[in-house]
């Protein structure tokens, strides 16, 4: 599988990561068994990079990876990130974020206990915590990996402004933002400005949440799901657009000889060589659909097709309910 750099570590990863989060229930039910197929088909198809989160099922992401790394043998065969500042409030449960260095050091060693590892290969502040600095925050994960315990650091849905900022301290391996299709929101600007700082730019959520596929959630499933359920793009007569103008894609997919989830996987990556995706999946089968799209080279008239069917704002409804949307930050 293509190899792309992963900002300035020095490290080259596959072009098509795993996102760990389908490890945690997040999207349908899985088993331990379930993730450690999948992971076992990654390292198959040339896939070495692993994307999680100290809050995945509150940790149960995490674990099955530890589980899996133990199970051969210890040595880690992927790239992997995971990230940590969000938490709760102790009093009221609410959702909200820490950026301090007592909680990211905090977090970190619980992620690094969980995954049974000494240093994870990159770390993510998940979600800004305004109250401090970007720059002092940079400085504490510059600390971090002076000292080891990361080798390199990111930041998850920032504003190209605040990339800036951080890069003045430190270069930034990578900045993490949904973008597909059907989310175009990095092309304001934080893919260029990932592009100039030499940051690797890591879509998640590369197929639209399950849209862009060969089975998307129909109504049924999506209010089935807390996440999808509540979605603006995933309710009523959003729902009933977005599937009409997916089924459009799907043929066109059909039509080029690839899966869904693989096309539009391939016009991600063909978005920049700095660009890295990490669909995440509890199936073996979608993952090798998802794989295509390391595979295939889009010439100039695939992309106006693709552009035909689905162009720029196609998606009715935002990407993030309101209660979702507190936490990255807005630049558009």
């Amino acid at each position: 599988m293509e190899q792309r750099p992963l900002g300035h570590t020095g490290k080259n990863v596959s072009s098509i990561g795993l996102g760990g989060m389908s490890f945690s229930d997040f999207y349908g039910k899985t088993s331990r068994e379930e993730s450690f197929a999948v992971m076992d088909l990654a390292l198959e198809l040339g896939i070495n990079h692993i994307d999680t989160s100290n809050i995945y099922g509150m940790g149960r992401s995490e674990t099955v990876i530890g589980e899996f790394l133990k199970a051969h043998g210890g040595e880690s065969p992927f790239v992997i990130a995971t990230k940590a500042g969000i938490t709760s409030d102790p009093e009221t449960g609410a959702r909200c974020y820490d950026n301090s260095e007592a909680h990211l050091r905090r977090e970190l060693e619980g992620s690094l206990k969980r995954l049974g590892l000494e240093q994870v290969d990159l770390f993510y502040i998940h979600r800004r915590d305004t109250r401090i600095p970007i720059e002092d925050v940079t400085h504490t994960l510059v600390t971090l990996k002076q000292e080891g315990k990361i080798g390199g650091f990111g930041f998850s849905e920032i504003a190209p402004y605040s990339l800036r900022q951080a890069a003045d301290i430190h270069p930034v391996d990578a900045v993490q933002n949904e973008y597909s299709l059907s989310t175009r929101l990095p092309e304001m600007g934080l893919n260029q400005e990932c592009a100039r700082q030499g940051t690797a730019m890591v879509a998640f959520s590369p197929v639209g949440r399950g849209l862009l596929t060969d089975t998307p959630p129909d109504a049924t499933r999506a209010a089935g799901n807390p996440f999808l359920g509540s979605n603006p793009r995933f309710v009523g007569a959003n729902l009933d657009r977005n599937l009409k103008a997916a089924a459009a894609f799907a043929a066109l997919a059909a039509e080029m000889g690839y899966s869904t989830a693989g096309l539009a996987n391939g016009w991600v990556l063909a978005q920049g060589q700095h660009i890295l995706s990490i669909p995440g999946t509890r199936s073996v089968d979608h993952l090798r659909q998802l794989a295509q799209g390391a595979t295939m080279t889009l010439s100039p008239s695939d992309m106006a097709r693709i552009e035909e069917v689905l162009p720029v704002g196609w998606a009715a409804g935002d990407r993030y309910s309101e209660a979702q949307n507190i936490g990255p930050e807005r630049y558009s």
